[in-house]
């Protein structure tokens, strides 16, 4: 006869027996999936399995990323591109915000395509649509990005003006094709022969109400003013090469402000869209495969309005046959109808409660994994994934790290200039910061440093074995124009707390006078 024994057994042993609680991880065959038709992530945490992400058994082929400055994000998605690229030969666009990823694809063997002076799109292009549809899509996003929806008379002046620039360039409003008696392609019109049309019905003084005339000029002019008119010419920038090239970068840093990189990217979502609604899938393409991704990295203006391309594109699952990577440092610029319609969200780490609150709120996992996730150190990751049944085991599970094609390259701040003898003695203090080198480049970048200073500072590190001390850095960023306050906010990002940075200036303060050896008794850190 048996002995029934007593014994303390840890949590993960019984989770790994398996017998009275659920699993905490969803099954290998979910998890491992046929190396061939899907893309290696990493192995997850407590069964330590390997995950390869397919969106075969996934609501959508779309994801969501999210994690503050230096988690991993940027590294993950270029992880995902290139062996997405391997297992599928997968064309990748990256709608870049703020140059992040130009050195990248550069260094990958990728092509840049920058929008800014010289390069136009034409806001009127049609893409492949009827004019008709065309002019629906192009309200939609100057509802998006100006007031014309409060007022609906302007926004029917704009809209009979766009029709009539199409009538007068000979287009048929309902059909798709566009050519003249000959058999040539039809020219579109541009938001100049717009801003023309609605002057010369001003000028006739038949309207009877000229402020809304004037009004509606005024708000399309901000488009086609010389210098600024990049989508008020016709297009240099070819759709096919941004999504038959393999790895592009479509760089929007050359464009003024964030309304006019909004436009460009609500525009070329449009596009993209109806090309690949009108070719359907691919001939010969396999069910599981992805022949299209689009990283959309920072742009909250298209991620967070419910009635953006990029949240309807979302919505509709997998109508497109393309896929979409939206990341953000804020979960809040993401809106919660993404995070709730994606088939597979990363969650790298979380800091602020508010981003937890929403996260959780919106995916509905536990508060262990809540708890979990504000542990999460670089490159480590919480998976949401939506499968298309009803399942018995948790869709949120975690992964030991992702694991990328090179090891993750990271620069290092040496903070011990700036510590106190105290601080010096506890170990507890740290003694250095880390930033991922492509993060700390962007991070730059913010902070108003030209391509040139990002690389002489990037270079120095190098020189140093990847090391600099926090002193010479903060002078160095200040030599270059950057602000305190902004060079305040990096290192608060980074981890250091208020009194090292105090100290951190206290110092910079202290050798750019030449002095040594005295205190210094207030350290101001505004600009």
């Amino acid at each position: 006869m048996g002995k029934l024994v007593l014994s303390k057994v840890s949590n993960i042993a019984i989770a790994k027996r398996n017998i009275l609680v659920y699993p905490p991880e969803p099954p290998m065959d979910l998890l491992f999936r046929d190396p061939t038709r899907s893309v290696y992530i990493g192995r997850t945490k407590i069964f330590h399995v390997p995950f390869y992400w397919s969106h075969e058994h996934v609501a959508n082929p779309h994801i969501a990323v999210c994690g503050i400055s230096g988690s991993g994000k940027s590294y993950f998605i270029k992880t995902f591109l290139l062996r997405a690229a391997f297992v599928w030969n997968a064309n990748a666009l990256i709608i870049d915000w703020a140059g992040e990823y130009r050195d990248w694809v550069r260094d990958s063997g990728g092509k840049i395509v920058r929008l800014g002076r010289g390069s136009y799109l034409n806001l009127l292009d049609l893409g492949g649509m009827k004019p008709y549809d065309r002019i629906k899509q192009v309200m939609r996003t100057l509802e998006l990005l100006t007031d014309i929806g409060h007022f609906p008379e302007q926004r029917r002046l704009t809209e009979q003006a766009i029709e009539k620039a199409y009538l007068e360039n000979k287009f048929k409003m309902d059909a798709r094709e566009q050519k003249d008696e000959l058999g040539n392609p039809l020219t579109p019109p541009t938001l100049k022969d717009v801003v023309r049309i609605l002057r010369e019905q001003h000028q006739s003084g038949a309207y009877e109400y000229p402020a809304e005339l004037e009004n509606a000029i005024y708000r399309l002019e901000q488009f086609t003013k010389p210098g600024e008119d990049f989508f008020a010419q016709q297009s240099t920038i070819k759709l096919e090469k941004l999504v038959t090239s393999g790895l592009v970068s479509l760089d929007l840093v050359g464009l003024p402000d964030e309304k006019m990189r909004a436009l460009a990217a609500l525009t070329v979502l449009q596009f993209i869209k109806e090309r690949m609604r009108i070719s359907g899938s691919v001939e010969g393409a396999r069910k599981h495969e992805l022949r299209l991704i689009i990283v959309l990295d920072e742009a909250w203006k298209i991620g967070k309005e419910e009635n953006s391309d990029a949240v309807m594109i979302v919505r509709e699952g997998r109508k497109y046959n393309f896929g979409m990577i939206i990341a953000s440092q804020n979960p809040t610029d993401i809106s919660e109808a993404i995070f709730s319609n994606v088939g597979t969200t990363f969650i790298l780490k979380v800091k602020f409660e508010r981003f937890l609150d929403y996260l959780q709120g919106s995916l509905n996992f536990s508060d262990y994994m809540r708890d979990e996730i504000t542990r999460l150190g670089v490159g480590q990751a919480a998976v949401n994934m939506a499968f298309t049944t009803q399942t018995p085991y948790p869709t949120t599970f975690l992964l030991e790290r992702i694991e990328g094609e090179e090891p993750t390259k990271e620069f290092f701040l040496d903070l011990t200039p700036a510590l106190t003898a105290k601080q010096r003695r506890d170990v507890s203090v740290a003694r250095t910061i880390s930033f991922l080198k492509e993060d700390l480049r962007r991070r730059l970048r913010q902070l108003g440093l030209s391509d040139e200073r990002v690389e002489e500072i990037t270079k120095r590190f190098e020189k140093g074995n990847r090391r600099m001390d926090v002193i010479s850095f903060v002078i160095e960023l200040e030599r270059y124009g950057a602000a305190r306050r902004n060079i305040s906010d990096l290192l608060k990002d980074a981890g250091v707390d208020d009194i090292t940075i105090i100290n951190i200036f206290a110092k910079v303060d202290l050798k750019k006078s030449g002095g040594a050896g005295r205190e210094v008794s207030q350290v101001v850190l505004e600009d």
